[in-house]
C-alpha cells in the first residue's frame, strides 16, 4: 500500500470529526540565509495546515524542525546535544516528529539518523520544499525519512513564506557561490551560483511593498557576482538602481558581497540610489597577504583598504562592518599585526570575529601550521579589544546628530524597563529612544537626536522630534491583529497535511549559500 491510499484511509475514516492542527517549532542557527530558509519552512508547514506554537514551547511542539548550519566546529555537537534533550519529550509525546534540515544535514546525511534515530526527517539545502511531504511519509510509514537533493529542486523564492517581519523582509537575488575559499564549506553543500531572474526579483519586491514592507535586504551568498550567470558585470548595480525605481519602498541593504566582485559602479549606484542605505557589510577575513593566499580570497590588502576608501570617499557616513577569522592555519604574529592594521585603517562601524574552526572536508582542514588554541584565544582577545574601541569611537561620532529611525520590534530586551522603544538609523546602526506620548508601531519613522553612544548601541534620551505613521505601520497593526483573531489551534474539518501544490522547475542544478 503506498503513504498517497493509507491517507486517503485516514481521511475517510476521520470525516466530519474536528481535528485539531498540528503545532511546529523551527529553531534556526547560522547566516541569513538560513533565517530566511526558515521563513520558507514556516510558510510551507502552515500552508499545509500546521500552526506555530506560541513564543518559548522550547520543544513542547507537535513538529520541532532544526535548520542547521556547518559552519563552526561546535555546530555538531550543539546540534547533537539539542537532539538529545528532546529524545525523553517525544517519548512521552506519541506523534511528536523532529525534523533536522539545512547544511549539517547536507553534510551528515544518514549519521543523524544513526546517531539520533528517533529524528523522524532529514532533509538537506536543496530540497526544502518537501518537508511536508517527508514528515507526512515519516508518520504513515513509522520510520525515519532521509532525502538529500544533490542539486535545486525550485527555487525557494518560489516556495510559501511566513516573513518574520511585516515591514522587512529579506529578497534573495541568487543562492550558491562559486568562489572556492580554503576554510569554507558552505559551497560544497549548496552548490553553485545560480542567480534569479531580474524580473522575478522586482515582482516580488513590488508586491512585497504592495503589502507593506517598506524595507528589503537583497541577499545571496556574494550578491555583488550577481548577472555571473549571463555575463553581465554590472547587473547588480543595475539591480540597486532599478530598486530605487519601486515607489513605495523606502530602504534597500544587501548582503553580503565580496572585495573580488566589487566595482566602482555598485559604489555609485549606492551614491546615487537615495533609498539604498549607507551601509556596507565588507569581508576581510584577514588582513595579511599570506594569509588570504591561502584562504583563496583572490584580493589583498591595498585592494581591500582601496575599496574602503572610495566607499567613503562616495558615501562619508556609511557605516562599514567585516567578517574577520582569526588563527587560520599558518597566521603569524607578523599576519595578525597586518589584521590589527586594516581595522585602524578602515575603522569599522562593527567586526564580526571568528576563531578559525577546521571543518572537515575544507582544505584548510589538513593544512601544515595548526595554530594552538591559547594563541588564537589571545590574538581574538586582542582583536576584539580593538574593535570594541573603534565602535565606541565612531559611535560617539553620532551624538548630536539628528536620525531618521525605522521603528523595529524586539531589539531592544530592555525597553519595557526603561520606557524606551528602538529603531534602525539608515546607516543600520541600533537606537533606543524615549518613547513618545504618540503611539509608534514598528515600520513607523521617528526622528531623534542622538545623546549617548556605547560601543553596540546609541540612545536618543530626548523627546522624539517627529512621528511619521507608514504603511509599513499599518501593516504590522495589520498582521497583529490578524494573528490575535486566529483560531488556537483547532481547525474545522482536516488539517491539510500532505502532499502541497507542485513546485516550478528550477532553471538548472545550482544552488548555494555563501
Amino acid at each position: 500500500m503506498t503513504s498517497s491510499s493509507v491517507r486517503t484511509g485516514a481521511v475517510d475514516e476521520a470525516v466530519d470529526e474536528v481535528a485539531v492542527a498540528r503545532s511546529y517549532e523551527i529553531r534556526t542557527y547560522g547566516c541569513q540565509m538560513n533565517v530566511h530558509d526558515s521563513e520558507r519552512l514556516s510558510g510551507l508547514l502552515e500552508d499545509a495546515g500546521y500552526v506555530r506554537a506560541p513564543e518559548g514551547s522550547d520543544g513542547d511542539a507537535d513538529v520541532v524542525v532544526f535548520n542547521t548550519c556547518a559552519v563552526r566546529e561546535n555546530a555538531d555537537n550543539r546540534l547533537y546535544g539539542n537532539l538529545g534533550r528532546l529524545a525523553p519529550r517525544k517519548t512521552q509525546r506519541p506523534g511528536m516528529q523532529i525534523a533536522v534540515g539545512g547544511c549539517l544535514a547536507q553534510k551528515d546525511r544518514d549519521t543523524i539518523v544513526k546517531k539520533a534515530p528517533w529524528v523522524d526527517v532529514v532533509f538537506g539545502t536543496h530540497n526544502i520544499g518537501k518537508l511536508p511531504v517527508l514528515l507526512e511519509r515519516a508518520r504513515v510509514q513509522e520510520e525515519a525519512q532521509v532525502e538529500i537533493a544533490e542539486s535545486l529542486e525550485a527555487f525557494p523564492s518560489t516556495l510559501p513564506t511566513r516573513r518574520e517581519s511585516a515591514y522587512a523582509a529579506w529578497v534573495s537575488i541568487s543562492v550558491g557561490c562559486n568562489n572556492t575559499c580554503t576554510f569554507c564549506i558552505v559551497p560544497a553543500l549548496r552548490g553553485k551560483e545560480k542567480d534569479r531572474r531580474t524580473g522575478d526579483i522586482l515582482a516580488e519586491v513590488e508586491a512585497l511593498v504592495g503589502e507593506g514592507v517598506s524595507e528589503i535586504t537583497l541577499l545571496g551568498q556574494n550578491v555583488n557576482a550577481y548577472g555571473s550567470d549571463i555575463g553581465d558585470r554590472e547587473a547588480f548595480s543595475k539591480l540597486l538602481r532599478a530598486c530605487g525605481r519601486i515607489e513605495g519602498l523606502e530602504r534597500v541593504r544587501f548582503t553580503s558581497p565580496h572585495p573580488r566582485d566589487f566595482t566602482d559602479d555598485v559604489i555609485a549606484a549606492m551614491a546615487e540610489t537615495p533609498n539604498v542605505m549607507p551601509q556596507l557589510h565588507m569581508p576581510l577575513q584577514s588582513g595579511s597577504d599570506t594569509v588570504l593566499k591561502a584562504m583563496r580570497r583572490s584580493y589583498r590588502q591595498e585592494r581591500y583598504l582601496g575599496i574602503i576608501e572610495k566607499v567613503r570617499a562616495a558615501i562619508p557616513h556609511a557605516a562599514i562592518t567585516t567578517d574577520i577569522i582569526v588563527g587560520f592555519p599558518g597566521e603569524t604574529e607578523e599576519d595578525f599585526e597586518q589584521t590589527l592594521h586594516v581595522v585602524r585603517e578602515a575603522r569599522f562601524a562593527q567586526a564580526f570575529t571568528f576563531q578559525y574552526s577546521k571543518r572537515p572536508g575544507t582544505p584548510a582542514a589538513t593544512m601544515e601550521g595548526q595554530i594552538p588554541k591559547e594563541v588564537v584565544q589571545a590574538r581574538y582577545e586582542r582583536l576584539v579589544a580593538l574593535q570594541e574601541e573603534i565602535s565606541w569611537d565612531e559611535n560617539k561620532k553620532q551624538v548630536g546628530r539628528t536620525l531618521e529611525l525605522m521603528v523595529a520590534e524586539g531589539e531592544g530586551r530592555k525597553d519595557g524597563a526603561t520606557h524606551r522603544l528602538s529603531g534602525r538609523a539608515a546607516d543600520n546602526r541600533l537606537v533606543h529612544f524615549t518613547k513618545p506620548d504618540t503611539e509608534v508601531r514598528p515600520g513607523d519613522v521617528v526622528t531623534v537626536e542622538i545623546t549617548y553612544a556605547a560601543p553596540h548601541h546609541l540612545l536618543a534620551e530626548g523627546a522624539v522630534l517627529d512621528v511619521r505613521r507608514t504603511r509599513a505601520g499599518d501593516a504590522w497593526e495589520k498582521r497583529n491583529a490578524a494573528e490575535a483573531a486566529k483560531p488556537t489551534g483547532v481547525l474545522l474539518g482536516l488539517p491539510k497535511v500532505g502532499v502541497p501544490q507542485p513546485l516550478p522547475a528550477a532553471a538548472g542544478s545550482g544552488c548555494g549559500c555563501d
